[in-house]
């Protein structure tokens, strides 16, 4: 295997655990990155010896451009997980333009329960894209709901679920389960799983988030987002599961690309896709209430997360397939803007909305202001060293609207994170599933203007 000269960005416990990770003669022997010394602004900085032999201290950031070509170096390791953004891409830009590639650590890292290694790095610094608030250090808490826990994610195979899977495994669950869809569909099938691993801890994250497909096909997304999320709240709530947490998605789930029409209601949720999504969380909510009434003890919860910039068929998604085809990339508008998140910061939010949930809940994160997507599109072409792409404005897409529906502000640790939507759910729980039942044997039928009016009906504002 080839392996890469590396400096390594950050001289503290991540990064000396980093390099002993990488200089140990295991990780030598299948491992592409070589560390060759450490770059710090800590003056007189002390670095203990690191088999199989010492890292000296080359030099200090700013002067991280020089140091990869003194060096020879081929790589470099952004090894500061409280690394401002700002000085992220700064330090990105210089060793790209200096002909190296970038590895870098998350952020979230410094709050694992277990030392850093090299399976933690990352080929990409998402965040230097985009900006937003400072990173959310995940609190100390949330290790009180997964550690010595049987835990289960669903949709783990999806970038968002393999993302939770790599968080939570951070916190030393006692067991770890990955689902994927296809198993969740089946009612029986969910039983039996539940009783054979009788989980915990419930991270269900699997679902049809496509937006041009589920507004073309909303009986799909019915049996994807709403039927599975139903099959799994029952069979939690028999098994004695402690804790439930759906992954829900906001109401807009488009980026400012322009990815083709779509229609939707004039009032209510702005999207079929956030129709669904409105629905799974009405039997969250209404699980919470039996579980309530019923004095048991599953806390079930849901967090919006909205737009997650490396999640599957996001911005990131789009854009490279349209650059390779020698563009035009193609946004709505030219102020076309959106709250990101990356998955790291989505995930990490995600954990935390679950811990502090006490049953009932459902949580809207607030990412600060939105950023407009051709500013996005300019970062990462900067970021690739690809050339300016062309952009055409599509104008805006049909049927995006805000939902009228009051949000809630709640106290918190950290309140300008999140926000507890109001609650919107029928007022009769019973009705409910009795709704759920139409809407399931339309979509059974694949009878999707069925399926639509029913779901705007049951989702739709109320009196």
């Amino acid at each position: 295997m080839t392996t890469l000269r590396t400096l390594i960005v950050g001289a503290g416990r991540a990064g000396q655990t980093l390099a002993r990770d990488l200089c140990t003669p295991e990780a030598r022997a299948d491992q592409e990155l070589r560390p060759i010394g450490f770059v710090d602004d800590a003056a007189g900085i002390k670095i203990p010896h690191l088999l199989p032999h010492p890292l000296p201290h080359l030099g200090t950031l700013p002067e991280l451009a020089r140091l990869v070509t003194e060096h020879e170096a081929e790589a470099v390791i952004l090894a500061i997980p409280s690394l401002p953004p700002a000085r992220t891409r700064e330090l990105t830009a210089a060793a790209i333009g200096a002909g190296a590639v970038v590895r870098y650590l998350p952020w979230y890292t410094v709050s694992r329960s277990r030392d850093i290694t090299s399976t933690d790095l990352r080929p990409l610094d998402i965040r230097a894209l985009i900006d937003g608030p400072a990173r959310y250090e995940v609190s100390p808490e949330v290790k009180e709901i997964v550690t010595g826990k049987r835990v289960l994610v669903t949709g783990a195979a999806d970038p968002l679920g393999s993302e939770i899977c790599r968080q939570l495994n951070g916190f030393d669950p006692d067991e770890l389960y990955l689902l994927d869809g296809t198993t969740i569909a089946d009612r029986d099938q969910t039983d039996h799983t539940f009783r054979d691993f009788r989980p915990e801890v419930v991270f269900h994250a699997a679902g049809l988030r496509h937006a041009s497909i589920v507004e073309r096909r909303p009986s799909l997304a019915v049996l994807a987002n709403v039927q599975t999320t139903d099959h799994l709240v029952r069979a939690a709530h028999r098994n004695g599961t402690e804790r439930f947490v759906l992954i829900s998605t906001d109401d807009d789930p488009t980026s400012g690309l322009a990815s083709g029409p779509t229609s939707g209601p004039a009032s209510g949720p702005a999207s079929m896709l956030g129709a669904t999504y409105r629905a799974a969380e009405a039997i969250i909510r209404s699980a919470a209430h039996r579980t309530g009434k019923h004095r048991t003890r599953t806390v079930f919860a849901a967090v919006r997360i909205g737009e997650v910039l490396d999640g599957r068929d996001s911005l990131l998604t789009v854009l490279p397939d349209q650059i390779r085809a020698g563009g035009p990339v193609t946004i709505t508008h030219p102020d076309a803007s959106r709250c990101f998140a990356t998955a790291e910061e989505a995930v990490a939010l995600a954990l935390e909305a679950g811990r502090m949930a006490t049953g009932g809940e459902v949580y809207s994160l607030d990412l600060g202001e939105p950023m407009r997507v051709a500013e996005v599109v300019s970062r990462f072409t900067s970021q690739y060293n690809l050339p300016e792409v062309p952009i055409r404005y599509a104008g805006p897409q049909r049927g995006q609207t805000q939902d009228p529906r009051p949000d809630k502000r709640i106290p918190t640790a950290q309140p300008q994170i999140f926000t507890r939507i109001a609650d919107a759910e029928p007022a009769d729980h019973a009705q409910l599933h009795e709704c759920l039942d139409k809407v399931y044997k339309a979509a059974a039928k694949n009878r999707d203007p069925r399926v639509r009016q029913q779901l705007l009906k049951l989702t739709g504002p109320r009196a």
